[in-house]
């Protein structure tokens, strides 16, 4: 047996395609939109998605179809995505002015300035609805994002237990998230999650959403049960259900 002294040379390895870029910037005009590009296995057809609630653009590719062709795709619809955007809602950021819903009703913010402190829920100077900002300026969108969470909270543990308390069955976990896919979850272990953007909505809208998940610790499904279930806790069930089809995307606008 004889032990060779040499390596036998490795075969040459091909070389790595670049990875395909996140994004693509499609022009229409003068304007410029930035497309998220998005691959999907399970993906037939080229498609082109515009969020009414946040504006993102997506361009979802099938697995064989090669970039150029969905670049191509994206710039002859331009004009589609154009006319989209203008239809998605301007954006409010929370700034001393800015007019801000709060359950459901306008509410301005007001920067007081002087000593530092939470904000909280009052009047201005007219006698109008305002959230109020005491301390820095540079602030006030931070304290107001935090007050909208403190009262999105309470709201919803209030709400929750209520209805946990009809069904007998408790609840382990309250979350708050700022999810665009969906206003609320609930986990087999029990844990329920909830958009804090619920705040914004009229009151019956918050305690629909926390009934509807609530009733997802009973029945983990969306039979005819569950539908029932919900509308024993919740009456205005339909009422809800309506409002956030119609002005749910507008909530995502804030902040």
């Amino acid at each position: 047996m004889v032990l060779s002294l040499f390596r036998r040379a490795a075969p040459p390895v091909a070389p790595r395609a670049a990875p395909e870029p996140a994004t693509l910037c499609v022009a229409h005009g003068s304007a410029r939109y930035e497309v998220a590009v998005k691959r999907s296995a399970r993906a037939r057809r080229l498609t082109l998605r515009v969020s009414s609630a946040t504006g993102a653009v997506v361009l979802t590719i099938p697995e064989r179809t090669a970039l150029s062709a969905a670049e191509r795709f994206a710039r002859d619809h331009s004009g589609w995505i154009a006319a989209r955007l203008a239809r998605v809602p301007g954006r409010v950021a929370f700034a001393d002015g800015a007019i801000v819903p709060l359950r459901g009703t306008p509410h301005r913010i007001v920067a007081t300035g002087g000593r530092r402190g939470p904000a909280r829920a009052g009047l201005d100077a007219a006698g109008e609805p305002a959230i109020l900002v005491p301390g820095d300026a540079d602030l006030v969108g931070k304290r107001v994002a935090e007050f909208l969470a403190r009262e999105a909270r309470a709201d919803l543990a209030a709400s929750v237990a209520r209805h946990t308390g009809v069904l007998g069955i408790p609840a382990r976990r309250l979350t708050l998230r700022d999810t665009t896919s969906r206003w609320g979850s609930c986990s087999s272990r029990g844990h329920l999650s909830f958009s804090w953007r619920l705040i914004l909505a009229p009151p019956f809208v918050l305690d629909y959403l926390a009934a509807h998940e609530v009733a997802h610790l009973k029945e983990m499904n969306h039979s005819a049960r569950f539908w029932r279930l919900t509308e024993r806790l919740c009456p205005h069930t339909a009422e809800a259900e309506a409002w956030l089809k119609r002005h749910g995307a507008g909530l995502h606008r804030y902040g």
